[in-house]
């Protein structure tokens, strides 16, 4: 039988090997695109301080005019009220406790008699 440390050894050299050549490839590819194919992290554009103003101003306009438009203040213009929760009576309220009591009652005498 052959020696397999040694058959590893030789298997591990030719990865390295061909590792290298893949980074040598891509770099090749990067320098021939101007961008690289692996995963690149892209910087985000920032706004200038005045293109942020601008914004803000729209921003701005756009709640007065639809302050001014609603005859509301604010956000509340545009929320839809639910209605209100009834409420149970203190005898439905007996009654529904009574008719659980009644059904657990069951379930217990049925697990007793099983």
């Amino acid at each position: 039988m052959t020696d397999l440390g040694g058959v590893v050894l030789e298997l591990r050299k030719e990865r390295d090997q061909a590792a290298k050549t893949v980074k040598r490839l891509e770099a090749a590819l990067a320098a021939l695109n101007g961008v690289s194919q692996g995963r690149g992290r892209g910087t985000r554009s920032r706004l200038s301080p005045a293109a942020r103003e601008r914004i803000a101003a729209a921003q701005r306009a756009r709640w007065a005019k639809s302050r001014a438009k609603g005859g509301q203040t604010g956000h509340k213009s545009n929320v839809v009220s639910m209605p209100a929760k009834r409420k149970l009576s203190a005898a439905s309220r007996r009654k529904i406790a009574a008719a659980q009591r009644a059904r657990w009652a069951k379930i217990k005498a049925h697990k007793k008699t099983a």
